[in-house]
C-alpha cells in the first residue's frame, strides 16, 4: 500500500513519526529531551481549551509558549462550540503562536466528555464537521495546518472513527490519527491496529496515523506494516524514554537500534530533564513535577524500593544528583522491561456525557457554554 507523505505548513517530515500531546508532560522541556534525540519530527504541546486561548487565559498562555530553538511548533486544542474553535485557532494564527494546530477528539476524561468535548464530539456527526470546517477556514490565510486526532469512538456500540476521518477528509483537514482503542477503553487492554487499517483504507485522500502499543522501535515499524498506516502517534510509551524518538528514527533508516541504556546514562537524562523544568518552572516548582518523570525513568530497573521513594520524594536538584550518585551506574534493565507500560493503564471506565447527548446525533447545538467552563477550569 502506497503512502502519503506527512506535510505540515509546506514542509516535509521524512521520518513521520509525532510525540502524542499528554496533559502534565509534553511541556517545553520534556519536548526538549524528545528533540535531543530525534531531531527533525512534529513535537505537540499538551491540550488547551479553545475558549481559553479566546478569553486569554494566563495559565493556558504559558501552555502554548515555545522554546527559542523549536522551528517548528505544533500545538493541541479542544473545544465543542465552532465558534470558539475558530476564534481561538485565528487569534492564534494572528499571533504567528503555531505552524501546526490539532484538534484533541480523543480525550476521554470525565470533565472533558461531560461538557461535550474531546471523545464526545464524534458523536455529533454535523457538529464534528463544522468544527473542523471553522478551524480550517480560520487557519487557511496564514497557511497553518489543521490536523485532529481521535478515538474508534464511545464504546463497541457507539464507533465513531469511519464517520470522523472522512469527514476530515471532506474538510480540508491535513492529517488525521486514530487512538487504536474506544473511550470506554480508556487506556487498558491492547490497542486495535486493524481499526487503523480499516480507516486507512477509507480514507485515501490525507496521511493516516496510528497510536496505540507504541512501546519501541519495532513497534512503529510493525504499525505502519500491518495497518499501511503513513506515520504513528507516540504517547505513553515515551514516558521516561524520549531516546525512544532516537530508536525509531534508526529503525526508520534501516539503522540497528541500540540496546536499551544503562541506569548511569538514564541518571544523566533525569538531572537534565529535571534542570530544564525547573528553568521553566522556576526551582521548587519544577523539581516537584519532574517526580512524576522519575518514576517513569526507573521503569525496568531493579533500583529498589527505597530509591524509588526517594526519587518521589525529592525536594532540590542537590538531593537528585545525591540520590542517584548512591545507585549503580552500570545496572541494566529488566528483560522485557523495554514494555513495561508507563502512565495511564486503568481502564476500562464509564463514559461520561451530556444530558440527552445520543438523542439526536446531527443536532448542531451546542452541549454548554464553554466560556464558563473554561474560566471554572472545567
Amino acid at each position: 500500500m502506497s503512502r502519503l507523505p506527512l506535510v505540515l505548513r509546506g514542509r516535509e517530515f521524512p521520518v513521520p513519526v509525532v510525540l502524542a500531546p499528554m496533559a502534565g508532560v509534553t511541556n517545553i522541556p520534556f519536548r526538549a529531551q524528545c528533540r535531543g534525540f530525534g531531531p527533525g519530527l512534529v513535537y505537540v504541546s499538551e491540550m488547551v481549551m479553545a475558549a481559553a486561548l479566546v478569553h486569554g487565559n494566563d495559565k493556558t498562555r504559558k501552555m502554548v509558549a515555545f522554546g527559542p530553538d523549536e522551528d517548528f511548533r505544533s500545538l493541541q486544542i479542544y473545544g465543542s462550540d465552532p465558534d470558539f474553535v475558530g476564534r481561538a485557532v485565528r487569534a492564534l494564527c494572528e499571533q504567528d503562536a503555531a505552524d501546526h494546530i490539532d484538534m484533541n477528539f480523543g480525550c476521554p476524561a470525565t470533565k472533558v466528555t461531560r461538557k461535550g468535548g474531546g471523545a464526545a464530539v464524534p458523536v455529533k456527526r454535523n457538529l464534528t464537521r463544522a468544527i473542523m470546517a471553522a478551524a480550517v477556514a480560520a487557519a487557511e490565510p496564514f497557511g497553518v495546518s489543521i490536523t485532529c486526532k481521535f478515538r474508534i469512538g464511545i464504546n463497541d456500540d457507539l464507533v465513531t472513527f469511519l464517520d470522523t476521518g472522512r469527514a476530515a477528509q471532506e474538510e480540508g483537514i491535513a492529517m488525521i490519527a486514530l487512538h487504536a482503542r474506544t473511550a470506554e477503553q480508556h487506556y487498558a487492554g491492547a490497542a486495535r491496529w486493524d481499526a487503523i487499517a480499516e480507516l486507512k483504507r477509507e480514507v485515501k485522500d490525507i496521511p493516516v496515523l496510528g497510536n496505540g502499543d507504541i512501546w519501541e522501535a519495532a513497534d512503529a515499524l510493525a504499525m505502519m506494516e500491518q495497518t499501511g498506516c503513513d506515520g504513528v502517534v507516540v504517547g505513553r510509551g515515551c514516558l521516561g524514554k524520549p531516546w525512544l524518538f532516537r530508536d525509531i528514527v534508526d529503525a526508520f533508516a534501516g539503522r540497528p537500534v541500540q540496546a536499551s541504556p544503562d541506569l548511569g546514562f538514564v541518571l544523566d537524562v533525569m538531572a537534565s530533564h529535571a534542570e530544564g523544568l525547573m528553568s521553566v518552572m522556576g526551582t521548587d516548582f519544577g523539581i516537584r513535577n519532574f517526580r512524576k518523570h522519575a518514576g517513569w525513568y526507573l521503569t525496568g530497573y531493579p533500583v529498589g524500593s527505597d530509591a524509588r521513594r526517594a526519587f518521589a520524594t525529592v525536594s532540590s536538584f542537590d538531593e537528585l544528583l545525591r540520590v542517584s550518585a548512591g545507585l549503580d551506574h552500570s545496572m541494566r534493565l529488566v528483560p522485557g522491561g523495554e514494555r513495561l507500560a508507563r502512565g495511564h493503564t486503568n481502564g476500562p471506565i464509564k463514559v461520561v456525557l451530556p444530558e440527552g447527548y445520543l438523542a439526536n446525533r446531527d443536532d448542531l447545538t451546542v452541549p454548554d457554554d464553554e466560556a464558563v467552563v473554561a474560566l471554572s477550569g472545567g
